[in-house]
């Protein structure tokens, strides 16, 4: 038997961050994408217990502030294309320098030397990550789904899902359409 499974990855994420920090009785408090604010001093052994119990899931604290802070922009990317009901309507370098409080050169430098891509390429790739979930799970129409990820159209959109992709759309939308009619047909 096969299940197909819908799951928010974010929400994963943070029960599970939750249900360890509670299981090590670590105080805490949940912050932003990424951030943890620990209420108490824990020990040494104790802090290996904890990056052990969330190394099994793939959960991984950073010690290094370069790594922190490209962690960070790209935790604020995910969270502006998939949190927000529509992107903001500001530049994304002003978004990301108000939120990080970095300048933008000084961002985009430090992700370039450490991801060998740029800000602008991984924002891309995000939003067009969001748009094939939502072309997926919402079945929300082109126009829609360009407006909620603010393309200046939906040629912009499209032209940009077929470079990620190399697929249209379109094309996409009738894969996934095909496959849902064949599992419809096997149950």
């Amino acid at each position: 038997m096969k299940l197909y499974i819908k799951y928010d990855g974010i929400m994963a994420c943070r029960v599970i961050l939750q249900e360890q920090l509670e299981k090590h009785n670590v105080k805490h408090q949940l912050l932003d994408l990424g951030e943890i604010e620990i209420d108490e001093e824990i020990t040494e052994e104790h802090f290996a217990e904890l990056q052990e119990s969330l190394n099994r899931y793939g959960i991984y604290i950073l010690n290094n502030q370069k790594s922190q802070l490209i962690q960070r922009i790209k935790d604020a990317i995910v969270e502006m294309v998939y949190e927000r009901d529509k992107l903001p309507s500001t530049t994304i370098s002003h978004y990301l320098s108000e939120k990080l409080n970095f300048s933008y050169g000084y961002i985009a430098n430090i992700f370039s030397e450490y991801t060998f891509t740029s800000i602008e390429n991984f924002i891309i790739i995000q939003k067009i990550e969001r748009a094939k979930k939502l072309i997926v799970e919402e079945e929300l129409t082109l126009t829609e789904i360009s407006y909620k990820l603010n393309y200046s159209s939906v040629a912009h959109l499209s032209s940009q899902f077929k470079k990620v992709t190399g697929l249209t759309p379109s094309m996409f939308k009738r894969i996934i359409d095909k496959r849902r009619l064949l599992v419809n047909q096997v149950e």
